[in-house]
């Protein structure tokens, strides 16, 4: 519980922005992450046992990656184009994450590994991860969307 509670907090600054930005951007990110979640998990259930397991180091190391490149971004500064591939690179990787988690949950399970809330917990971490990304990438293109449209209104007059 202190865990999801922690989560909730830490992205609770960003739902607080979104909802008076706008409330429509929270809606449509947390349809389309759940139907990406029903979607990767369902693939990750319909596959070959042991399919996507192999997933595992791959995404480690694109998780080692997106470190690094938040280290040499915050000593060397952050640009938007790095911020960009950092957002998408990172949609990607825990899409991957979602599919790699459910297929070993799948796999513990058939060994006898029963833990359901460590499992659950685990998949709910993917959802917000993923969650946060949809979400600021929506926030952003209506964030510009809105500012080309302040654009040529003050053109207009």
């Amino acid at each position: 519980m202190s865990a999801a509670l922690l989560q909730g907090a830490s992205i609770g600054p960003l739902l607080d922005l979104v909802l008076h930005f706008d409330p429509r951007i929270l809606v449509m990110a947390f349809v389309g992450t759940a139907i990406a979640f029903g979607c990767f998990s369902g693939a990750a259930i319909v596959a070959k046992r042991r399919e996507y397991l192999y997933l595992g180091g791959l995404l480690s190391s694109a998780l080692s990656i997106l470190l690094w490149l938040q280290f040499a971004a915050s000593i060397f500064g952050h640009s938007s184009t790095t911020f960009t591939f950092e957002l998408y690179f990172g949609l990607l990787v825990f899409l991957g994450y979602m599919v790699f988690d459910t297929q070993e949950i799948i796999e513990r399970a058939h060994h006898g590994d029963m833990d359901y809330i460590k499992h659950a917990l685990t998949l709910f971490t993917d959802f917000v991860a993923v969650l946060v990304r949809v979400l600021v990438i929506m926030l952003k293109n209506a964030q510009e969307k809105s500012e080309e449209e302040e654009k040529k209104r003050k053109k207009r007059y």
